[in-house]
């Protein structure tokens, strides 16, 4: 009985050894995000602004 015990001790031992792999691990590259910046033009707001203006003109002038 001692030596069933000894060899199931050995066995399980022996097993956890082989768990691994050998081969190297993958490793993923990291995803990078760039943000992008906001626009530092105010042009995008003034020149519709101002071309609104100018229709509001016309159409009042008439």
């Amino acid at each position: 009985m001692k030596k069933f015990a000894l060899a199931a001790a050995l066995s399980v031992a022996a097993s956890t050894g082989y768990a691994g792999t050998l081969a190297e691990p993958v490793i993923e590259a990291p995803v990078i995000v760039e943000e992008t910046s906001a626009s530092s033009s105010a042009a995008a707001v003034w020149v519709p602004l101002l071309l609104l203006a100018i229709v509001a003109a016309v159409v009042i002038a008439d």
